[in-house]
């Protein structure tokens, strides 16, 4: 039993890994090796900076036909994480628009300029720091885990999927709702960083590893 970080050279790779080690036994890799992925019974697909090189980097590394025909297949658990989630979409706004992966139907956005909190107060971009999620609906990586627990964010972009069906949580950021669980069959994605969400983010990752969809 093997669960494959995906590395195509971008992503908090290692802060995954060790996360994942803490929840299980399983045997943890990073890899880039078609060979192992192929023979992982999981899959991570993280990222991290700006999507247009995310995207870059997975068609440089020749891992970007691999992880488009085990979309495909959808025949094992996949976690996306940050912009990991991102890339799953149909498009980002990012970098002038920039093509992803179409798994998920719905549209990568920017978070407005000129947001407000509820006393005024201008809000930062990018969205930084703990924050509620709602779970728009139940799912197995749930279970656990209070609607409205608290998990860690570093993004400028924000998921918003044209499909009800596929979204699972989502987050309130000003006047903005971004969709930060989303998923399909054996793949859900989160825009913030489990890894990096303490009791709750290892919970997630501990229902992620004993997954069976």
């Amino acid at each position: 039993m093997t669960i494959a970080v995906i590395d195509y050279g971008m992503g908090n790779l290692h802060s995954v890994a060790k996360a994942l080690e803490h929840v299980t036994h399983e045997n943890v890799v990073v890899t880039r090796d078609p060979r192992r992925i192929h023979g992982a019974t999981r899959l991570v697909l993280p990222g991290q900076g700006a999507i247009r090189d995310c995207m870059g980097e997975l068609e440089r590394s020749e891992v970007k036909g691999l992880v488009l025909e085990l979309l495909a297949k959808a025949e094992k658990p996949l976690l996306g994480i940050c912009v990991g989630q991102q890339m799953l979409l149909d498009d980002s706004e990012e970098n002038g628009g920039v093509a992803c992966l179409g798994f998920l139907p719905g549209r990568v956005r920017r978070f407005p300029v000129d947001m407000l909190d509820a006393h005024g107060n201008r809000l930062k971009v990018p969205h930084m720091g703990w924050n509620q999620v709602s779970q728009h609906q139940s799912h197995p990586l749930w279970e656990g885990i209070d609607d409205g627990e608290r998990f860690y964010f570093v993004h400028s972009y924000y998921v918003d999927v044209s499909d009800d069906a596929t979204l699972f949580g989502t987050t309130d950021y000003g006047t903005t709702q971004a969709h930060v669980a989303t998923g399909r069959g054996p793949v859900f994605a989160t825009q913030f960083h489990p890894e990096k969400s303490s009791a709750a983010g290892l919970r997630l990752l501990e229902n992620f590893v004993n997954w069976a969809p």
